[in-house]
């Protein structure tokens, strides 16, 4: 009996595969990190063909560990970061560049000249005009890699972020697909009547031939091949990462919020069937389901927040591996008035600033790896009060807070963060929510779950966090940090 869903979860430093019965339960996951790259300040790329074998990869050792049949695998799941832009010849599926990271500041100046043109772009899209999105990097590949453009003119080549990546190749070049989460991202997918812009389209000189079909999330993506991950199986569930994490945290009623902790840190609440902007933050779809109205969520996308304790780890070598940062940071009782602004590649929601730069103050000769830790933990707390503040401001208010991703392992951080926000903390028994999500959307599609209604029933609550101590003073010194950090950022502009 075919039972089993096989989530493929494509991250922005490792790609994931993870088995999962039709009721959440993990059966086997496979991993592998992928170079990351540098090549100026400010700019972060990826091998697309590195992403494509990692997951691979990854798909066949999960398969392997598992010791479950190929045939006995329903369908397949995509999720995703979101923004990453891959651009390939339509013929041979060779990228004509690495792909431009959702990290990446290169575009910055043409989307802060988007931005100071006028208000068509927020008003469509729900998003605030910003390297952070797709649309501003495909036009930047178009504009500076020789032959590009006239290449993308004549219909040759094609656009995708790396749900479709991965679904053209995996297809056989069949599929030139995405979904709604995933559009929603580009600059260029207006939310209103969930379609490709031509006005969006033409202003960044983009040709319409090269974006992908718009599906519903658990539509039919055509097969995998075998060859490729060991699994032929109907494509049946594909969302953005964040929207993946919303969904599989079964927050399906408008005002439930989830926060997943990753390389960046993402809140995002569902807001129901009408989009709505709220200053400083993004509007943006949650999912569009066969047969069922397009959801809408408001969402505080945060750049850096696991990203700094790797930083911490290998930028400054105090800590030798992410798993180490509670221990180490429990070990003082206090950050001993030592903040850190981990803007490393500047700052998301809701301050949408890309000048501004990492900065850690309150040093003393007291001072020692500890407080550096653990002011890098209080970050990513800090930081999502500063989300909430703003939606809490436009009648978005939270009662709890549902939470996953690899740094809710971490028990301060989360104790902290319910300190922060004076709200329930309620850390989810899958702590996968990501490739849950997406598994979730293709157990639906595939008709191993009935509805929605069945993937709450499985949702479980693994411990809840409440407040315990006033964390005014603390905030007040993270918002001195915060305006000493865009005052440096001034004076060096």
């Amino acid at each position: 009996m075919k039972r089993y869903i096989l989530s493929l979860d494509q991250g922005t430093t490792s790609s994931r595969a993870i088995i999962f019965d039709e009721n959440g339960k993990d059966i086997a996951c496979g991993q592998k990190e992928f170079q990351q790259f540098f090549p100026q300040p400010g700019w972060v790329e990826h091998d697309p063909r590195e992403i494509l074998q990692s997951q691979f990869e990854c798909a066949k050792e999960c398969l392997a560990k598992s010791k479950i049949s190929p045939d006995e695998i329903a369908c397949v799941a995509i999720t995703n970061q979101r923004e990453t832009t891959v651009v390939w010849d339509k013929k041979t599926g060779e990228p004509v560049y690495n792909a431009i990271v959702w990290q990446c500041r290169r575009t910055q100046d043409l989307a802060n000249q988007l931005r100071a043109e006028s208000e068509e772009f927020r008003l469509k899209t729900g998003l605030v005009p910003d390297a952070y999105f797709s649309g501003p990097k495909i036009a930047w590949i178009l504009d500076n890699v020789k032959g590009a453009r006239e290449r993308a003119e004549k219909g040759e080549l094609l656009f995708g972020t790396i749900d479709t990546w991965l679904i053209w190749n995996l297809t056989g070049g069949k599929t030139h697909a995405t979904e709604a989460s995933n559009a929603s991202r580009t600059m260029l997918f207006n939310l209103h009547n969930c379609k490709w812009d031509e006005a969006l389209l033409k202003r960044l000189n983009v040709p319409a031939s090269m974006m992908p079909e718009v599906k519903p999330a658990n539509a039919d993506f055509g097969n995998t091949l075998q060859e490729l991950i060991g699994v032929s199986a109907p494509i049946r569930g594909v969302l953005g990462d964040q929207q993946a994490a919303l969904f599989g945290q079964a927050c399906f009623s408008a005002g439930m919020a989830k926060c997943t902790y990753g390389t960046g840190g993402f809140l995002l609440v569902n807001i129901g069937e009408t989009p709505e902007l709220v200053p400083g933050l993004l509007s943006t779809v949650a999912w569009q389901l066969e047969k069922q109205k397009t959801v809408y969520a408001v969402e505080g996308a945060i750049f850096i927040a696991g990203a700094a304790i790797q930083w911490l780890r290998d930028g400054l070598n105090i800590i030798e591996s992410s798993d180490q940062a509670e221990q180490i940071a429990s070990s003082v009782e206090s950050n001993e008035g030592v903040f850190f602004v981990p803007a490393l590649v500047g700052m998301g929601s809701p301050w949408w600033n890309s000048d501004v730069r990492g900065t850690i103050v309150g040093l003393t000769r007291g001072t020692n790896r500890a407080h550096l830790v653990r002011a890098g933990l209080e970050a990513m707390a800090y930081q999502v009060k500063d989300v909430a503040m703003q939606m809490n401001k436009y009648n978005l208010p939270m009662k709890e807070l549902r939470v996953d991703g690899g740094a809710t392992r971490n028990n301060l951080m989360l104790q902290f963060q319910s300190d922060i926000l004076g709200i329930k903390i309620v850390r989810s028994g899958q702590i996968e929510a990501t490739a849950w999500g997406a598994a979730a959307v293709a157990a639906i599609g595939c008709g191993l779950v009935s509805d929605m209604k069945a993937i709450a029933d499985r949702w479980i609550v693994d411990t809840i966090f409440d407040p315990k101590v006033d964390r005014a003073d603390d905030y007040a010194g993270w918002q001195r940090a915060l305006k000493g950090a865009f005052a440096t950022a001034e004076s060096c502009v």
